[in-house]
């Protein structure tokens, strides 16, 4: 079977082999209670077995996460009532109500991640892409909600006073409540988290900590409604790379993510009750020099029922300058992306994905 190939936001081009996924046993479970550990040795212990998986295919499950369960059931019913608000109600706070930024609420059917057209059909345009529901092309089967880290509801703040860019429904304040309550507890792991990615890369703990006290660290809640149509004909969410340092993923049971291996197989990354899905993004990827690796990953929601995740983006302070970390490089290994601040290239990221969004829906 020839490979299929498809223009990723970043300007990637991937190639795969097969539609249909696979249930090979590629992606680790970590048990990652050690990190809550006293003992630099049991810290260190989970940090071999994230460095094996984050190099090898950058995805693994975690379990024993202490992320309160009930939190983040909370946070999911809490979006599903957002979901079922009434359009004009959701339409208040639609993307780009805050210019340049993408808090807020993303309609139905807004995005064409990966450009695909059926089978058969040329494929669209990769800048301009201003379709109808009659067109051809193979819209995104999601809407989402976004909303920005505020430093008023970080215990850890550098300065609680900072204004947040996120927006809100006035008529679902319960909605708010939940969402930040919830992302409290995921800011907290991810930093901890941090130092043991740090000591995955043989570095000192504390390695990141200058990097996270103002952290990026955005987050997503997002509807895939039931898919009627084939895997060839729809994608809940098309093929993607994320942005910034590392992803959380809380999914409910439906399933339907999926990860791109490097044979070009794609794999099934299925819920398991109690693990959070933990994914390496771009940033990460050119900080340590490809050593980790930013893996391609979709969503196609085949299971029946509508499904509902909330990934979270954790990334560097926008002021900290990105160059390879000193265990990443060397004579044999020479660094491989110019060096910029961690916003400048969130910028330049922002800029691809404008320039490849559906910024209309007739």
């Amino acid at each position: 079977m020839p490979a299929t190939s498809v223009l990723l936001d970043n300007g990637q081009t991937f190639r795969y082999v097969s539609n249909e996924p696979t249930s090979l046993d590629s992606i680790s479970v970590i048990d990652v209670a050690g990190i809550y550990s006293s003992k630099l040795e049991d810290r260190k212990a989970v940090a071999e077995q994230i460095r094996e998986a984050s190099h090898n295919i950058g995805f693994f499950y975690m379990i024993n996460h202490g992320i309160d369960s009930r939190c983040a059931n909370v946070a999911l019913h809490e979006a599903k009532r957002f979901f079922q608000l009434p359009e004009e109600d959701k339409m208040e706070v639609v993307v780009g109500t805050v210019p340049g930024e993408y808090v807020g609420f993303h309609p139905m059917e807004h995005y064409n991640r990966n450009r695909l057209k059926h089978r058969g059909t040329a494929s669209c345009s990769a800048r301009s892409l201003l379709v109808s529901k009659t067109d051809k092309c193979l819209i995104d089967l999601m809407e989402a909600f976004n909303f920005a880290y505020d430093a008023s509801q970080d215990p850890e703040a550098v300065d609680s006073s900072e204004p947040s860019l996120s927006i809100w429904p006035s008529s679902a304040p319960e909605f708010r409540t939940a969402m930040y309550a919830y992302h409290t507890q995921l800011l907290q792991l991810a930093r901890r988290l941090t130092g043991i990615f740090a000591l995955a890369l043989h570095l000192p703990e504390d390695f990141f900590d200058e990097y996270v006290k103002n952290p990026e660290a955005g987050m997503r809640v997002v509807h895939y409604p039931t898919q009627q149509n084939s895997r060839d004909d729809h994608l809940g969410i098309g093929a993607h790379t994320d942005v910034e340092c590392f992803t959380f993923v809380t999914q409910d049971d439906c399933g339907g993510l999926e990860v791109l291996s490097k044979e070009g197989s794609w794999i099934k990354a299925d819920p398991i009750p109690g693990a959070m899905v933990v994914n390496i993004a771009d940033c990460f990827m050119r900080q340590t020099n490809d050593f980790f690796v930013s893996t391609i990953h979709r969503v196609i929601n085949q299971s029946g029922k509508e499904r509902y995740s909330a990934p979270f983006f954790f990334g560097f302070d926008k002021s900290k300058v990105l160059e390879p970390v000193p265990t990443c490089v060397s004579d044999g290994n020479p660094m491989k992306y110019p060096i910029m601040t961690a916003g400048e290239y969130y910028s330049w990221r922002t800029s691809k994905n404008k320039q490849n969004a559906a910024i209309k829906i007739a």
